[in-house]
């Protein structure tokens, strides 16, 4: 079993959550203890689930949690440059890197036997 930081699927979601951090930090101040506090939350689950996932035998439950926390994650995003406060160039290259994830983490859950 790799260990689940040397996992290219951990890898990406850790940039993403690099980016995510960044890209939040200049959000209105309104925005800070709701949307922003929830972008930054479903990030990090997103590595809860993959280290679960990892270090179980059963691993369907969790990637399927993680796919769930995930398209909260980009209905967040999409709320937040449809509102105007993420830039459509910003939202792009986040967009760019969760397509990689997602085809990652349904790929890993397919391999998967029932």
């Amino acid at each position: 079993m790799a260990l689940y930081y040397d996992l290219p699927v951990f890898k990406d979601v850790y940039k993403l959550i690099i980016k995510l951090f960044e890209y939040t930090k200049d959000f209105p101040r309104e925005y800070k203890y709701t949307l922003v506090q929830d972008i930054k939350r479903d990030g990090i689950q997103l590595v809860r689930s993959i280290y679960r996932a990892n270090k179980e035998k059963d691993k369907r439950a969790y990637l399927e949690s993680f796919l769930d926390d995930f398209e909260i994650l980009k209905l967040e995003i999409r709320i937040s440059t449809d509102m105007k406060i993420l830039s459509l160039k910003k939202q792009a290259e986040l967009s760019i890197l969760m397509d990689s994830i997602g085809k990652q983490i349904t790929g890993w859950r397919n391999a998967q036997k029932f």
